[in-house]
This record gives structure tokens, C-alpha cells and sequence, in this order.
């Protein structure tokens, strides 16, 4: 996340906790903006989010697939029923994240911060993607395997 507030495009708080309700978003470009607490319950198919600060956001029955996910913070933040196919996260800030009921089939998270990260998928939903080996130190090989189970 860049701190400055010269790059960023919307440096005014409010963005943040803003409802995303109902909307087709398939495709759109978050660049740089601050979306914390934010909430999704939309379409979001391809969107893709650069330097953008997504912590505590909630993504609650959104489809998701084939987004793009590049130098975020999506601490504290929580996916729930969401489909996660063929989702690009990478150079994030995981920390806190929760994941529920979510489709992750070919998703790939790469060099992100793990701690605290919870997947909590139901029986039955699709194993994860792709975890790259420089995810970082909080990959133990007892949250590999929770996360591969």
C-alpha cells in the first residue's frame, strides 16, 4: 500500500464503508482507493484491485472469479459465500482474513501475509488453488495441510 496521499486519486475517507449492493461490477478497476469496512454483495467477475486498502471490507455472496488482487490490505476483512475461482491475490496483506463457503479452484495467493488468516470452507466446497512456497513465514506446515483438507 502506497501512503501517499499525492497518488492516490480519491484521498477522501468517503469511500470508506461504502455499500457495493446489487450492481453489476464485472470488470471494474478500484485503483488506489480506500475502501475500508467496505461491503460487496455484487457481481464482480474480472475487477481487479491495485494499492487499494480493503481492510475489514466484507464480500458476502459476490462472484469473484478470475479477479485480480495486487499490493492490497485486506486485513480483518471476510469473504463469505463467494466465488473465488481462478482469483489472482498477490503481495497482500492476508492478516485477520476469514474465509467462508468460498469456491478457491485455481486460485493462486502469492508472497502475502499470512497471520491470523482463517478458512473456514464447509464440507464439500473446492480445495484451494495455488499457494506459492514465498507466501511468507506464517505458512506452517499445519496451515498448509488445514488448507489443502
Amino acid at each position: 500500500m502506497a501512503g501517499d496521499s499525492d497518488r492516490n486519486p480519491f484521498p477522501d475517507p468517503r469511500y470508506r464503508e461504502a455499500v457495493f449492493a446489487r450492481a453489476d461490477m464485472a470488470g471494474a478497476q478500484f485503483d488506489a482507493v480506500n475502501l475500508d469496512g467496505a461491503r460487496f454483495h455484487a457481481v464482480m467477475t474480472g475487477a481487479s484491485f491495485d494499492d487499494c486498502n480493503l481492510a475489514s471490507a466484507s464480500f458476502n455472496n459476490v462472484r469473484l472469479s478470475h479477479a485480480r488482487f495486487t499490493d492490497i490490505n485486506l486485513s480483518g476483512a471476510a469473504f463469505h459465500d463467494v466465488n473465488l475461482s481462478g482469483v489472482s491475490i498477490g503481495h497482500a496483506n492476508l492478516s485477520g482474513l476469514t474465509i467462508a463457503g468460498a469456491n478457491l479452484a485455481g486460485a493462486a495467493i502469492r508472497d502475502c501475509h499470512l497471520d491470523g488468516m482463517t478458512d473456514r470452507r464447509r464440507r464439500g466446497d473446492r480445495p484451494a488453488g495455488r499457494l506459492s512456497p514465498r507466501a511468507g513465514p506464517a505458512l506452517t506446515r499445519r496451515r498448509r495441510a488445514a488448507l489443502y483438507a
